[in-house]
């Protein structure tokens, strides 16, 4: 995982409650990934929901998941490497608003998601649903740029960032809990940064 911006943090009084252990504050938005950045025109793009046999559960454009109620959020995200961000504000489609329109209830426990750029992460179900997770559109009241994840990026925050996959495109329900590309590379299978779960054996 590269960054392109250097940075110093700090953990600052009451705000250091809601750093985990190992974590650093900045006010910056450090740029990572794992390899160039992708760029898929807008009149490309979908999103896919595929069951545990690859059968299409659901399927949405861009402007028929602009036409799903949003949700808006301000969350904390913590990086695995080992930067934390406060009060981050988000605007998407959660997952339950999802399944919703998809008219299906989750048929395993385990999800994939697949991004451009061929990057996957896994995430449980129970850590969609309930609202806590979103295909996010928007940050800080503007699309959601390139450089971190646009057009649309995977948001689940209260797990290690490296989760809340970029540029996603498919969610695919898995029968078991099958390491994603990091997760592949040594990282966590699940990634709670208050149990500092940053690698595998953690």
């Amino acid at each position: 995982m590269a960054t392109t911006r250097g940075f110093r943090g700090k953990r600052q009084g009451a705000e250091a409650g809601r750093v985990p252990p190992g974590q650093y504050l900045t006010s910056d938005f450090p740029v990572l990934s794992a390899g160039p950045t992708p760029r898929t025109a807008l009149e490309a793009w979908s999103l896919v929901i595929e069951d545990t046999k690859l059968r299409e559960l659901y399927r949405c454009s861009w402007r028929e998941l602009l036409a799903l109620p949003a949700t808006e959020v301000t969350v904390d995200i913590h990086c695995v490497t080992k930067w934390t961000k406060l009060g981050t504000r988000w605007k998407g489609v959660s997952f339950d608003t999802l399944l919703e329109a998809a008219g299906t209830e989750p048929p395993s426990q385990h999800v994939m998601a697949y991004c451009d750029g061929d990057y996957t992460t896994n995430v449980p179900v129970a850590d969609l649903r309930g609202g806590k997770g979103l295909i996010a559109y928007e940050y800080d009241g503007k699309p959601l740029a390139l450089v971190h994840g646009g057009p649309a990026r995977l948001l689940v925050p209260h797990l290690y960032f490296w989760k809340s996959a970029k540029w996603v495109r498919k969610l695919r329900f898995l029968n078991a809990d099958t390491p994603g590309f990091w997760e592949s590379h040594g990282y966590h299978i699940y990634g709670d940064p208050w149990k500092e779960q940053r690698y595998e054996g953690d």
